[in-house]
């Protein structure tokens, strides 16, 4: 199975095209659709996209094992889950490039590295700033959670409303996508995991 860690290494460009580039595309893009790129209200439209762009995208500037690597050293004999549930991210779909909007619920049980619960928020968020599946993105907050921590066991549940789904295609809005992944403990304790299905839906 491919780490998080070589999914990242993966995903690093070092030569990416220049500003001035994407900017020509996303002309391109304009005069594509029937729109005339020269006009008054589209000559700075290239400029927003590519400034919207690197926001939207972010994460890919982002090494998620870097945040999780800072851990409390004073904290000792905590032996239960931690959860950080109802964790709002928008993300972009991989084979449409629209958007994605969703909560991520996201546990692990330490074993000896316990984390700040802002991080594992920031993992969601730099997965969730990167072009996903839904599937991918569970598979991968779980897996640079086990690389790095080392816990017990990780628990990862996200539900989203895809709009390559709700706009276009076959059209169904108000439909949503649920995916799961679980490791250690609570991949092998049934009563683990339906502790953590009960809190998260409290």
């Amino acid at each position: 199975m491919t780490s998080a860690k070589s999914i990242d290494a993966q995903i690093t460009q070092e030569n990416r095209p220049s500003r001035e580039q994407a900017e020509s595309a996303v002309k391109t893009l304009l005069s594509y659709i029937g729109e005339d790129p020269t006009r008054e209200g589209l000559i700075d439209t290239p400029g927003r996209v590519i400034r919207a762009y690197d926001e939207f995208f972010s994460g890919y500037d982002i090494d998620p094992a870097k945040d999780l690597a800072k851990t409390f050293e004073d904290i000792e004999g905590f032996d239960e889950m931690v959860i950080v549930k109802n964790i709002d991210f928008v993300s972009h779909c991989e084979h449409h490039m629209v958007t994605i909007n969703g909560k991520a619920h996201v546990a692990y049980w330490p074993d000896e590295a316990v984390v700040g619960i802002s991080k594992l928020a920031r993992v969601v968020d730099t997965y969730a700033k990167r072009l996903v599946s839904q599937e991918n993105m569970t598979k991968h907050i779980v897996q640079i959670i086990d690389d790095v921590l080392k816990p017990k066991g990780v628990a990862v549940m996200i539900e989203a409303d895809h709009q390559c789904m709700s706009i276009r295609g076959v059209h169904k809005p108000g439909s949503a996508t649920v995916t799961s992944m679980f490791s250690g403990v609570f991949k092998e304790d049934a009563n683990v995991r339906d502790r953590f299905l009960k809190l998260i839906e409290r």
